[in-house]
């Protein structure tokens, strides 16, 4: 199924499958993971990896999974800060105050979707369901970025926010953090309406390569292609970026995807911390 083993691998023998990535294991600085639907607790329509709360699972399921899946990653379950996403292009920056926010402790923050620490040991998550994660690793400062991007956030250049958070934050150069662009919707499956493509087309001067018109009027929309670019503009270099060739939506059976499943499913998360 993966034709990007050397980049992007899974092993799916294991009890909790965990997406990995070899350009951010080869930092030697991160633990990191993308969940699937397999290796959780949660039964019905959750079965069995859900990692969200607001989904209408059983509390006690979901922060089994959540156990299970840190254990799996060497990951302290009850330092997790998540993020509230609400499709925005916001950063916030965590501290160690902030272990436990949005898990385990009530969450203090709102309308956040993009995330950078330099804490070691202190768990940054994401979740999705088709939207774009965005891992970046800063080896040099020892920082890190957890990002969110959805149509919203790609438009709003969220990961270009990222970026520039950890520069001004921890005085990182582009030129050194190594990124991800993680499990979601292919463009094959990203069908968008017009008013949406209108958006692409006032913030990217060249769509050629991100989107294509239908004849249904419709738009196919490449996520993984636009945060690419973004990306490159704000400095990464192309050997340090690794794209996904995971889409949910062509996997259901593996990955959850609100556009195959609807609203009546779990959530996956990606999970990036410092050692």
């Amino acid at each position: 199924m993966n034709n990007n083993t050397e980049k992007e691998y899974v092993d799916w023998n294991s009890e909790i499958p965990v997406l990995q990535y070899k350009a951010l294991e080869e930092t030697g600085c991160v633990e990191h993971g993308f969940s699937t639907r397999l290796g959780g607790v949660s039964q019905g329509i959750y079965e069995s990896m859900n990692l969200s709360y607001t989904r209408g699972d059983t509390p006690l399921a979901v922060s089994k999974n959540f156990r299970l899946f840190c254990n799996k990653l060497h990951m302290d379950w009850k330092k997790i800060v998540s993020t509230d996403q609400t499709h925005t292009g916001n950063v916030r920056v965590v501290t160690e105050k902030d272990a436990g926010h949005g898990i385990t402790k009530p969450k203090t923050h709102y309308d956040i979707d993009g995330q950078i620490t330099n804490v070691p040991g202190l768990p940054l998550i994401t979740y999705h369901a088709d939207c774009v994660p965005l891992f970046f690793v800063d080896p040099v400062k020892k920082a890190i970025g957890l990002t969110h991007s959805g149509w919203r956030g790609t438009v709003a250049r969220i990961g270009k926010n990222t970026i520039e958070a950890m520069q001004q934050t921890y005085g990182s150069k582009a030129s050194d953090i190594i990124t991800v662009i993680g499990p979601s919707v292919c463009q094959s499956c990203y069908e968008v309406s017009e008013d949406v493509a209108l958006a692409f087309e006032k913030e990217f001067t060249d769509t050629d390569n991100i989107m294509y018109k239908k004849t249904n009027g419709k738009f196919q929309l490449d996520l993984w292609e636009t945060n690419r670019q973004i990306m490159l503009d704000a400095g990464i270099l192309e050997e340090h970026i690794t794209v996904t060739k995971w889409c949910t939506s062509c996997h259901p059976e593996l990955l959850w995807s609100h556009r195959r499943l609807g609203a009546d499913r779990g959530s996956l998360a990606a999970f990036l911390c410092l050692k």
